[in-house]
């Protein structure tokens, strides 16, 4: 990923999306809210508000980010490892899958690999969950800027694959532009945090019921 890539990436378009956040929020009942709840209320089940474009991008270029680091990529460790090999049959199919949600995601949107305790079926009219199966941990694609919050899942890693994340170094190479995400930068020590939050989060939610 290019030094031009991530000052046009980051220093423009993620600003954007903040900056135009926060004026439409302004003087709203928005305000004070975590962005979190904010992609929720606006979600509106699927029936959109003006606010949930900005919000939801702000929100997955953070995590984006998060989920990189310099000299990334290899294989994670420990529990996760485990559970991506239990639920999808080895770690290398689990690449392939993420690699083929990114790669076949029509036009701007973001590949996911989320925590979806089993059980947990969340959807609606306008905007259906994706159907899956029992599985803890599933790979999704997005279109442009939703993201697994709006169904209840726990996001753990994503890609970024709208054009302007990649184009300046890879044109139309969109596959070339995923390898070089997972071989080399994804953060697993960040995945499985999220991971460690994320089961955390879930027995909370269980013990309130």
């Amino acid at each position: 990923m290019s030094k031009d890539t991530l000052e046009f990436h980051w220093g423009k378009h993620h600003r954007a999306y903040v900056d135009n956040l926060n004026k439409q929020i302004n003087g709203t009942e928005l305000v004070g809210l975590s962005l979190e709840d904010v992609i929720v209320a606006t979600y509106n089940k699927g029936n959109t508000l003006p606010a949930f474009n900005n919000a939801a991008q702000a929100w997955n270029h953070e995590f984006f980010w998060e989920s990189m680091k310099p000299g990334g990529g290899g294989k994670p460790p420990g529990e996760l490892l485990q559970l991506l090999e239990r639920d999808f049959g080895s770690f290398e199919k689990f690449v392939a899958e993420f690699k083929a949600a990114a790669a076949t995601q029509f036009g701007s949107g973001w590949a996911w690999l989320v925590y979806k305790p089993k059980g947990l079926h969340v959807g609606n009219t306008a905007d259906p969950c994706p159907a899956k199966d029992d599985r803890d941990l599933v790979v999704l694609n997005s279109p442009n800027a939703v993201n697994p919050l709006v169904w209840d899942y726990y996001p753990l890693l994503t890609l970024d694959v709208w054009e302007h994340a990649y184009y300046l170094d890879y044109q139309n190479r969109r596959p070339d532009y995923i390898s070089i995400f997972m071989d080399n930068l994804v953060s697993w020590e960040a995945v499985s945090h999220r991971l460690e939050i994320a089961k955390a989060e879930k027995e909370k939610k269980d013990s309130n019921l």
